[in-house]
């Protein structure tokens, strides 16, 4: 049984901890500490635990010894409107790998929503590597976030395995939590029509590529292509508002007019 609650306590945010070390494979000059998610925690942060409640030992309310996954987010004022916006940044998500590719992911991110909507934020937005497919799969095509903004070599140098070694560019996710678009969704009912103007495509062998000394310059240059793409694309107005996979495994970015899909 998979029990999914807030984290408590400075054994619970260790565990939050070891689960970063194990999935991006972090040194010390990348990992956050417990004192940070409780700091997180106490000005307002969201730091949610997934526990398998059967793992041998465990409670029924889980513990350290039980978590699988879990999801950290901060909170953030935006001052661009007339009036401060309250929002969620979701800085980190995390999920063993044993009980990955089963929805648990999505699990946590559904967590947070509720819990930011019971609080009155509409808003939560994070960033992601836009060479990871299965990440933008999940932001974009069953959660519905939207992207329109690039970041170029956003943290800098990375510890993570993960990373490749390749600058740390990001999209941004732009969640409206409670929008038209986000509840049609997440509700499974049909989603509102949008005409494809550009479509960006990430190889299915870019794992493969980062992950190989001999192969990392094609990965490299993927991201360099897809970079210049983005950014053009985004100063002209458009914004990814879809995402497929097609017969080979290779991610598309599709995107469109935001004014196309309704985000009030």
């Amino acid at each position: 049984m998979i029990l999914i609650r807030n984290c408590s306590g400075f054994d619970e945010f260790e565990a939050c901890v070891q689960l970063q070390i194990e999935t991006w494979g972090y040194d010390v000059t990348d990992v956050i500490p417990r004192k940070v998610f409780r700091v997180a925690q106490k000005i307002g942060g969201q730091i949610i635990g997934a526990f398998d409640t059967d793992i041998p030992g465990s409670t029924p309310q889980g513990g350290p010894e039980s978590m699988i996954g879990f999801a950290m987010s901060l909170p953030g004022i935006k001052t661009e409107q007339s009036a401060p916006l309250p929002y969620f940044h979701s800085h980190m998500l995390a999920v063993r790998p044993p009980y990955r590719n089963r929805g648990l992911g999505a699990q946590l991110k559904l967590e947070q929503r509720r819990e930011a909507l019971s609080r009155g934020i509409r808003l939560m937005e994070w960033t992601f590597d836009p060479l990871e497919i299965r990440n933008a799969h999940l932001n974009i095509y069953k959660l519905g976030a939207i992207a329109r903004s690039y970041y170029v070599d956003f943290y800098g140098v990375s510890s993570s395995r993960l990373q490749g070694g390749l600058p740390t560019d990001r999209l941004v996710a732009e969640w409206h939590l409670d929008s038209p678009r986000v509840t049609a969704i997440l509700e499974g009912r049909p989603r509102t029509a949008y005409t494809i103007e550009e479509r960006i495509l990430v190889p299915a062998s870019i794992y493969e590529w980062k992950a190989s000394e001999a192969d990392r310059e094609r990965a490299l240059a993927v991201q360099m292509e897809n970079r210049s793409r983005f950014q053009h694309a985004f100063a002209a107005g458009l914004a990814v508002l879809g995402y497929s996979r097609d017969g080979e495994g290779n991610g598309v970015f599709e995107l469109g007019d935001a004014s196309q899909t309704d985000l009030a």
